[in-house]
């Protein structure tokens, strides 16, 4: 097994990709192609971009533009993700300390009115709902609890609903992620079997008979990785941010029911 260390250096990172060949046969195979090749002069027409397209067939047409289709939807994605929890976490940062001040003044009707200018803000969507439910039970003076672990259903109803508005999306990034790949390879199949189609029509083990079914080989498998990679990347990074969004939402739930029970205990004092 031969394998060989690739650097990329990029913002300041270095990032270590190892990468294997498969055996030495397929070295043997790839030192062939090269000896075999004619010159950069003689085989630019023919190996550019446009003849390596027109060149495809149909079954590697349809996979590169199934590809294509999911690397737009993926792009989609990410970049409206990425506007969701940008503007999630901004307006979070300026609703925080506004309701902070306002609940420690015991004005829960401003602190719910400061949580209706932040929509796009997870902690004002769960705080906002456990004030309304208690506010809902604020002429009580019954000290059951009642009032309170309403409040504390309705911001776990929050929470799971704000998550899974978080999460929309990502498992179309997963999915991506996963099977482009597999669409790649299913494009490198059917070209490997044109490749050597085209060396039996010619009678040849010539470069020339199998170049055209190699090169949309290769093609479709680099263009699978190109659209699974950022899926992949991102992904993961966004599912970090929503279990980073669920732990301030948390902290938050947690917090407003300590305030619901300490503002019932000083309104039942004598």
């Amino acid at each position: 097994m031969l394998a060989f260390n690739v650097e990329i250096t990029f913002g300041g990172f270095t990032v270590t990709i190892l990468t294997s060949l498969l055996g030495t046969k397929a070295f043997s195979f790839f030192i062939f192609l090269w000896q075999a090749a004619p010159p950069a002069d003689a085989a630019a027409d023919h190996f550019s971009l446009t003849q390596m397209v027109k060149s495809m067939g149909t079954v590697a047409i349809a996979v590169v533009v199934i590809l294509l289709i999911m690397s737009v939807y993926s792009i989609a994605i990410m970049v409206e993700r990425y506007l969701t929890y940008s503007a999630a976490k901004k307006q979070s940062r300026e609703f925080a300390p506004r309701v902070a001040q306002a609940l420690k003044n015991d004005r829960i009707e401003e602190a719910i009115n400061i949580s209706d200018k932040h929509r796009k803000s997870h902690l004002a969507m769960v705080v906002s709902s456990g004030l309304q439910e208690f506010r809902a039970h604020g002429q009580s003076s019954d000290i059951s609890g009642d009032e309170i672990e309403a409040s504390k259903r309705a911001l776990q109803r929050a929470i799971a609903i704000k998550t899974a508005e978080f999460k929309r999306g990502l498992s179309g990034l997963a999915t991506i992620g996963s099977t482009a790949p597999f669409v790649g390879l299913f494009g490198t199949v059917f070209g490997i079997i044109n490749a050597f189609r085209g060396m039996k029509n010619a009678e040849t083990a010539g470069i020339g008979a199998v170049a055209g079914g190699i090169s949309e080989a290769l093609f479709t498998t680099a263009l699978g990785l190109l659209v699974a990679i950022p899926a992949v990347w991102l992904f993961n990074y966004f599912t970090g941010k929503v279990d980073g969004f669920v732990v301030e939402m948390d902290n938050s739930a947690s917090e407003l029911v300590d305030y619901f029970i300490k503002n019932r205990t000083r309104q039942l004092k004598p």
